[in-house]
Order: C-alpha cells, then structure tokens, then sequence
C-alpha cells in the first residue's frame, strides 16, 4: 500500500514538473523544474529495481546536462526584448500536435491489459551487468549516435554563445 501511495505522489510530482517546465515563462525557472523531473523519473527507475540507471539519470542528466543548459541559458542572455513573439498560427498547430500526442497516448493506455499495481520483476533486469550486455551487444549503434548528438549539442551550444565580432 505505501508503494502504491509513493508510486502515485511520485508520478503526480513528475507530471507537475513537466507541465511547468512547458508553461513557465522564464527558461531559468523552467530548467528547475525540468531538474525536479528527472530526479521524480529516477525515483521510477528505482521502483523497476534499475538503481544504477536512477544514479545515472541523475548524475549525467540533473547534474552535467543540465549544468551545461544551464550555462547555455545565460550566455545567450535571453530577455523578453531578443526572445521572438509567438505567432498565433504557431500556438495552434502546437496545441493541435499536443492534443494529438496525448490522444494518441490515450488511445495506447487503452488497448494495453491491466495488470495488478506491484508487478512481479524479475530480480536481475536491474543489474549492471545485464545493462552493459545490452547495451555493448544489441544497441551499440544507437549508442553511439546518442555520442554524436550530445557532441553536435555541445558544438551548437558553444556557436550559439558566442560573440559575432569574435573569432572561433
């Protein structure tokens, strides 16, 4: 019964969050929220016995990443007169893609077999070593993309931020 009251206080927080992170106006405040996220998602990741990828979402995603958005934030030095004015066609056509996304998700929630809530893991599918295994043998390629994002992010974040009159 606790686990089922934590799991849902943590679901709830983790969807707060999230819809914060969307609606705030300020990118400071909204990064906060997107932190409170990812440590409300790692909270998940220990429910599904996966401690180490909780750690990891915390340590790679809470704490570099979002250091480095972070600085990206103020290099840019955003305010309210550089920040470009939302169209309205551009509001529509995202409330249309996101009434669509969550429809969609609706629909999928549906079709999938109830289940009783504290499922029975198997006590292995947590462990590092079944991880690596996967990782290293059947996602090697997506792996290595996910490098090649983060390096073309930190390439990006760095033209970005910096100054037109100065050289590279």
């Amino acid at each position: 019964m606790y686990n089922e009251i934590l799991f849902f206080f943590l679901a709830a927080a983790t969807v707060i969050s999230a819809l914060f992170v969307i609606l705030s106006k300020n990118p400071v405040h909204s990064l906060l929220a997107l932190i409170v996220t990812f440590f409300t998602i790692s909270g998940h990741y220990i429910f599904l016995n996966a401690q180490f990828l909780a750690i990891v979402n915390i340590i790679v995603y809470a704490g570099a990443i979002m250091v480095l958005f972070l600085f990206v934030i103020m290099l840019m030095n955003l305010n309210a007169e550089t920040e470009p004015q939302k169209q309205l066609l551009i509001k529509i056509l995202g409330i249309i893609g996101g009434g669509t996304l969550f429809l969609l998700l609706v629909f999928i929630l549906k079709k999938q077999p109830q289940e009783q809530f504290p499922l029975q893991l198997n006590a292995h599918i947590g462990l590092v070593k079944n991880l690596g295994l996967q990782l290293f043998q059947d996602y090697v390629i997506p792996f290595e993309l996910t490098g090649l994002l983060f390096l073309t992010a930190i390439i990006a974040a760095v033209l970005l931020a910096k100054k037109e009159d100065s050289p590279l």
